[in-house]
């Protein structure tokens, strides 16, 4: 019976890979009428290097993904096109990679705000689900703007903001991630 061959498991990227990668991009993981449009502010090094979403290990987006109850179990950033079968997808606000967001200027945020209310015209997602507080209130020119359901929207598409699940971000624990995804993910399916 014919199927199709498992995800290969990206070569761990040696150093001048991931300096090689900077500047490079991930492609978005994404189709018309998915149910949320998770949105990340860019792509890492790491990610860059392996052409994967939140590839980094230590990154805590795929266990809080599972713990919110989006998956049946822990998803590997190389297996993340299963991720469309669930209606989920995966976009940046700013495509370029860089070694931390910290490297960002708020014009490239905003100009990212642009590109992600032109691709949410384009596929149509429920949600987006802005990874990272900070980089939301930059790129959407909200300075106070906290976690979870904002009041706008980007286009047609419900907005959330959700914790930065980098390791580098110490600010939320494992368990304050599972329970904002999971409140996500309970809005999501009204």
């Amino acid at each position: 019976m014919a199927g199709t061959m498992p995800p290969k498991v990206p070569t761990k990227p040696d150093r001048a890979a991931l300096l090689a990668a900077a500047g490079g991009r991930v492609p978005d993981l994404i189709q018309p009428g998915l149910r949320v449009l998770f949105c990340g502010i860019n792509p890492g090094l790491y990610s860059a290097a392996t052409k994967h979403h939140f590839a980094r290990p230590g990154n805590r987006f795929w266990p809080a993904l599972h713990a919110g109850g989006f998956t049946a179990r822990i998803v590997a950033p190389w297996e993340e096109g299963e991720l469309l079968e669930l209606g989920l997808g995966i976009t940046n606000l700013v495509a370029r990679a860089t070694a931390t967001a910290a490297e960002l200027s708020p014009a490239e945020l905003v100009a990212g705000r642009r590109r992600l209310e032109r691709k949410v015209a384009r596929y149509r997602p429920a949600w987006v689900a802005v990874l990272g507080v900070g980089a939301y209130r930059a790129g959407f020119r909200r300075p106070k703007a906290g976690l979870g359901r904002q009041p706008e929207r980007v286009g047609s598409a419900r907005l959330w903001v959700l914790p930065n699940p980098s390791g580098l971000n110490a600010h939320h624990q494992p368990r304050d991630l599972a329970a904002a995804f999971a409140e996500l993910r309970r809005a999501s399916i009204r």
